[in-house]
């Protein structure tokens, strides 16, 4: 590709202007050091090595021990844990990138092994998800969840407020809140996951309230223009499901352009599935939403420019080509070929599959 692309275009994002619109997605690695949750020393080098992307997004973060849903996911809740990723934006810093943390609350999507005391995960109502996590080196039915008080919801926007609040300690740029993919907030919104009849419950404007009122309450925190979103209107993850996504989205992503948040990450489609599995215009999104787009799923390079090019996003969002090529900017502008991604050594583990794969110059320095 020729260094004219759009992909290679600087974007300023709020305070902070990024080289590139190149935005490395949050990918769940499971690599934190038990039983505190720590990111580990080989977080920092793998955060390090990608930090020529616009801007990364960590892997998704628990705001709580409750927030857990998988086994060796990293928190943002205690001590260790912000001096953990400090240690990891400070080597993200020196390399000249910038770095969100994704904030976490999985709701239902957890195991009565992960929660206090060994608790039922919480949920919006007491709906089992058909699926499965990974728990104990093994994958898991997810446990029966209970539906949470409505006097506990503000101790959950309290939750996402002191993460917030700790990331900004740790030294991160920003924040994105994890709305998406059939978690907890994503799950109060839709109507087949959320039967309350409460304040949280019945129609659209009741059960958009709980993302809504977390977006508030980290936008306060971290400053607007500092606080990113991630939604997925249409995908089937984690057995989550509405009947209306277009009217509902249509609403939250109003709401949340009123907020200025600076960024919409939208993963269009499927979550790492097909982009096409239902239909959803998601221009309307665009339309809505005054700040930054980020488009997100299945997303090549070519994609990508026509995407930008037709002012369809402002920013995309790339997953696993950012697993496997460090330097995935330098092999775009070089119009290098990409490392092929190995799935065994996605989710746990040690370096390898993690901060092993070849950067270009060192594949050329060994030929």
């Amino acid at each position: 590709m020729s260094q004219s692309t759009k992909l290679l275009e600087p974007y300023k994002l709020g305070p902070l202007t990024l080289p590139n619109r190149l935005v490395m997605a949050p990918l769940t690695r499971n690599r934190a050091v038990p039983p505190g949750m720590v990111p580990s020393p080989l977080a920092v080098d793998y955060y390090g090595q990608r930090a020529s992307a616009g801007l990364l997004i960590t892997e998704a973060s628990q705001v709580s021990q409750q927030g857990q849903g998988y086994q060796d996911t990293p928190g943002i809740y205690s001590k260790e844990q912000v001096e953990g990723w400090r240690k990891v934006t400070d080597r993200v810093h020196e390399r000249g990138g910038r770095i969100f943390i994704q904030l976490w609350h999985v709701g239902r999507i957890s195991h009565t092994s992960l929660q206090p005391n060994g608790g039922a995960p919480v949920a919006p109502s007491a709906i089992r998800a058909k699926g499965k996590t990974f728990v104990n080196g093994t994958f898991a039915d997810v446990s029966e969840p209970r539906a949470l008080e409505l006097s506990e919801i503000p101790g959950i926007i309290e939750d996402f407020k002191r993460g917030t609040a700790n990331a900004l300690a740790a030294g991160f740029d920003g924040v994105e809140i994890h709305g998406a993919n059939g978690y907890l907030l994503d799950q109060f919104a839709r109507d087949g996951t959320n039967k309350r009849t409460d304040a949280y419950g019945g129609g659209i404007e009741n059960r958009a309230k709980l993302m809504l009122d977390v977006s508030k309450a980290v936008a306060i925190e971290a400053g607007a223009d500092r606080t990113g979103i991630r939604i997925s209107p249409v995908t089937p993850a984690n057995d989550i499901t509405d009947s209306n996504p277009q009217a509902l989205f249509d609403y939250i992503v109003g709401q949340l352009s009123a907020l200025k948040l600076t960024y919409l990450h939208v993963v269009e489609g499927a979550t790492g599935g097909p982009r096409d599995i239902a239909p959803f215009d998601y221009a309307s999104l665009r339309k809505r939403f005054k700040q930054a787009y980020v488009a997100n799923n299945g997303y090549d390079f070519a994609l990508a420019e026509k995407v930008l090019e037709a002012g369809a996003a402002d920013l995309i969002a790339f997953g696993k080509p950012f697993i496997s090529n460090p330097d995935l900017v330098e092999r775009l502008k070089a119009g290098a070929p990409l490392n092929e991604w190995d799935k065994a050594t996605f989710y746990g583990g040690g370096a390898k599959g993690y901060t092993d794969y070849p950067t270009l110059k060192a594949t050329e320095a060994a030929e």
